[in-house]
């Protein structure tokens, strides 16, 4: 079948044409965003899931529906080597330029400004061709303590928007590789501007442990925060996701050919983009049928194995890898931490360590104390289809 007119698009936050099964977390977004611009108490949201479950999609979408409802948004990726401070900074600088525009907000603006240069002068950020034009308010955000001074930042920004009658909503992917100080430091400034009721909103997305990780980084995290779970999605939402797509299209899939691709990918987001990419290239003409999903298994399995799985794998240690190898010869998760450890030879204490990085890696997770498991779908099955070659 024509691959232009493809409509499926496997890949890292990628917009699949059909957002199935997503719908009670969008509806539940959009109204927090309506209640928090009007003054109104509504929690952040910290999406939880594995990889491949669409959480940086489900980012966009919300993304969207904030401008609509008249949020100036900022959107960051927290990578594992660079400060939330200098990641904020110019997000911040950002939002307030364009708030400066708005002649009722101009004072309260001007304001913000000049505590966002004491911000970026205690934290040492480098400001390069986004300085500011004004000198900082002394005493305002440039204490030297993330959790007072982002604090102040947020309160700041939050009175520019109120006074022009916008929000302002942050989200940030992958908060689980901030650092326990910049993760407390950031509930605390969404706590503070929840208590001043101002147009101040939050949606972070990453691993499952992360709600363990706000928890540990303030207690009150896990009343501040709702926290959804984006997971597989059930058989009938995997179905339209799709279907669906194709229905557009005005082409064709068997009932069995759906089987095939449910079966197979589980029902995650990600692996059903592949699949169905993979069996509309396959196919010769419409409809789709078994025999053109098996055939684009192969092709599937190896672009996973090459980029989706590869990238990951190759981040590990040896010794690490020795770990997800001896995790994955054991079957199906979740594992007991002790069966690994038993399997390598070893002790469990002994093994502690190693565990714990390939946790902060993001590889890996625990699910219930004692327990351990993937946090890619489908890795045990990668890693035992490449033994040979990896091992």
């Amino acid at each position: 079948m024509d691959p232009v007119r493809n409509p499926f698009a496997p890949g890292a936050g990628s917009q699949p044409p059909e957002l199935a099964g997503r719908d009670d977390i969008i509806s539940d977004a959009i109204i927090a965003l309506k209640r928090t611009m009007i003054g109104r108490h509504a929690r952040s949201q910290m999406l939880l899931g594995l990889r491949g479950t669409g959480k940086t999609v489900l980012l966009n979408s919300i993304e969207n529906a904030a401008e609509e409802e008249g949020y100036l948004t900022s959107v960051i990726e927290a990578p594992e080597d660079k400060p939330l401070a200098e990641l904020l900074y110019p997000r911040m600088q950002q939002v307030l330029r364009k708030l400066s525009f708005i002649t009722a907000a101009k004072a309260k603006t001007h304001d913000a400004m000049k505590a966002l240069r004491g911000f970026a002068s205690v934290f040492s950020i480098e400001m390069g061709d986004l300085s500011i034009s004004v000198d900082p308010e002394p005493g305002v955000a440039d204490s030297g303590n993330l959790e007072y001074d982002l604090s102040d930042m947020f309160v700041a920004i939050g009175a520019a928007a109120k006074a022009a009658g916008k929000g302002w909503c942050l989200l940030i992917d992958e908060v689980q590789y901030l650092k326990e100080e910049e993760l407390a430091a950031l509930i605390v400034a969404i706590h503070k501007i929840g208590q001043k009721q101002l147009p101040v909103i939050f949606f972070g997305a990453g691993l499952p442990q992360l709600a363990g990780l706000s928890g540990d980084a303030k207690s009150y995290a896990e009343r501040l925060f709702s926290y959804p779970k984006v997971g597989a999605l059930d058989k009938g939402a995997a179905w339209h996701a799709i279907k669906g797509p194709i229905d557009e299209e005005e082409e064709e899939i068997t009932n069995s050919a759906l089987e095939e691709i449910l079966q197979i990918t589980e029902g995650y987001p990600y692996f059903l983009q592949e699949w169905g990419f993979q069996s509309w290239n396959t196919a010769d003409s419409s409809p789709i049928d078994k025999t053109d999903i098996q055939a684009a298994t192969q092709t599937a399995l190896k672009r996973l194995d090459d980029g989706f799985f590869r990238v990951r794998f190759d981040r590990l240690t040896p010794k690490e890898r020795e770990y997800v190898i001896a995790m994955s010869e054991l079957g199906k998760g979740p594992y007991r931490s002790s069966e690994v450890a038993e399997h390598l030879g070893e002790t469990p204490n002994k093994l502690g360590p190693r565990r714990a990085q390939i946790i902060a890696k993001g590889m890996i997770y625990s699910p219930q104390y004692g327990d351990i498991d993937f946090t890619v779908p489908m890795f045990d099955d990668y890693l035992r289809r490449n033994s040979k070659v990896i091992g």
